[in-house]
C-alpha cells in the first residue's frame, strides 16, 4: 500500500511558506491505518524493547499501539504542565525560537532499552532532545521510528548516531 497517497499537503501552515504534510486522512482511513502500524512495527524488527516513548501529541497516536505490539511499557513526553509527578526537562532551539519537553523522573529505569517514535522526523530538534531526556534516565535508545520523513530538513543529523528508521520520505 502506497501510504504517501493518505497524506495531504496543507499549504502555509502553520505560516506562509510551509508545506505541511497532514497525515489526518491515514489516520481516518482503516486499511491505510492498519498498515501503518504494521509496517511500524515491522520497522522495530526482533529488537527487544522496553519501552516507547512518543512525544506530544501525534507521537501518542501511534506510540501507545507499538509499545502493546512490542510487549512494553509506553512513556509520553508533554510540554511543560501537562504532567502531574517529579519530571525531568529540555529546553532545545526551534526556528523560531525555544521549546521545552518533559518526561516523568521514574519513567524509565536505568539500562532499559528504548524505542522513540514520532509522526514526523523534520529538522530533529524534538528527537533530539528526547533522545537526551532518555540518556538522563539512564536507558539505551535502540531506535527512532518515524511515520514520514522530511528528508531535506536534515533531521538525521541531529540523532545521526541511533539507528533511525521511516516509513515515508520526501
Amino acid at each position: 500500500m502506497d501510504l504517501k497517497f493518505y497524506i495531504r499537503d496543507v499549504a502555509d501552515f502553520p505560516k506562509p511558506g510551509i508545506l505541511f504534510k497532514d497525515i489526518t486522512p491515514l489516520l481516518q482511513n482503516r486499511k491505510a491505518l492498519q498498515n501503518a502500524a504494521e509496517e511500524l512495527v515491522l520497522l522495530v524488527g526482533d529488537v527487544k524493547i522496553d519501552k516507547v516513548v512518543g512525544m506530544e501529541s501525534r507521537g501518542f497516536i501511534f506510540g501507545p499501539l507499538l509499545a502493546h505490539k512490542l510487549g512494553a511499557g509506553f512513556v509520553p513526553v508533554r510540554k511543560p504542565g501537562k504532567l502531574p509527578a517529579a519530571k525531568i526537562s529540555e529546553t532545545f532551539a526551534l526556528e523560531y525560537g525555544t521549546d521545552t519537553l518533559e518526561m516523568h523522573v521514574d519513567a524509565i529505569k536505568e539500562g532499559e532499552r528504548v524505542l522513540i517514535h514520532d509522526d514526523v522526523l523534520a529538522t530533529g530538534g524534538t528527537a533530539s532532545a528526547v533522545a537526551k531526556l532518555i540518556e538522563r534516565a539512564g536507558g539505551e535508545i535502540v531506535q527512532f521510528n518515524f511515520l514520514l520523513e522530511l528528508e531535506f530538513l536534515n533531521g538525521r543529523d541531529k540523532i545521526g548516531q541511533w539507528q533511525t528508521k521511516s516509513l515515508i520520505s520526501y
